[in-house]
């Protein structure tokens, strides 16, 4: 059975000895942080790290991010993984995240190649504008056959979520700083107004108003 790309993080979140990652950026305002992460994916020339991806995720705002661990009830093929949710209260939903980043090959999903040394793959659920915009097709229709999934710093589609509009990049770098942003941006942006809209359904109506 094949367990979506939230499932393993709810399962993880379940636990409290779930690793939820925050970072402290208490004793900088939060323009200078963005000011900072933004100058970086706009500046640099190698590849961009894990941690620098979190801490850009974490800057734009009520992230809450989960990275399944031994003992937490998740799969063990999940640990070391991230999943990224807008959850300002700290509670992981039931939605799917907005982004994820994984360091290895599922059994379902190999053709990233992640088995390689120091390869990640960052995905990313952008909406289906930006889906058509990067790879020139809705998200229903059939994968162009000739793209190498494993081809690093390149935006394509997800060679297994496709279909519901995630694209991914592997190990990005120079060449995909830039539109990583700001898809990380859309996304989160996307993650946080389906939020309020939860928000707002489960919010109890006045019945004293005519």
């Amino acid at each position: 059975m094949r367990l979506g790309i939230g499932a393993v993080a709810r399962l993880a979140g379940q636990r409290r000895s779930s690793a939820i990652l925050t970072c402290d950026y208490s004793h900088l305002p939060h323009e200078q942080v963005r000011q900072s992460l933004h100058k970086h994916f706009n500046e640099t020339l190698e590849r961009v790290s894990i941690d620098e991806i979190i801490e850009y995720i974490d800057a734009l705002g009520g992230v809450l991010a989960l990275r399944p661990q031994p003992g937490d009830g998740s799969p063990e093929i999940s640990w070391g993984d991230l999943f990224f949710y807008y959850a300002p209260d700290g509670v992981v939903p039931k939605s799917q995240p907005f982004a994820t980043i994984v360091t290895k090959d599922y059994p379902d999903d190999r053709t990233s190649r992640l088995d390689r040394p120091d390869a990640f793959r960052l995905n990313i659920s952008a909406g289906a504008a930006e889906f058509l915009n990067w790879t020139g097709h809705e998200p229903q229709e059939p994968a162009t056959p000739d793209i190498d999934a494993g081809t690093a710093d390149v935006v394509i589609r997800h060679p297994v979520y496709g279909s519901l509009g995630w694209l991914c990049v592997v190990n990005p770098g120079s060449g995909t700083a830039a539109p990583v942003r700001d898809l990380l941006r859309t996304a989160h942006h996307l993650a946080r107004a389906r939020y309020q809209r939860r928000l707002e359904a489960s919010a109890p109506t006045d019945r004293s108003r005519p």
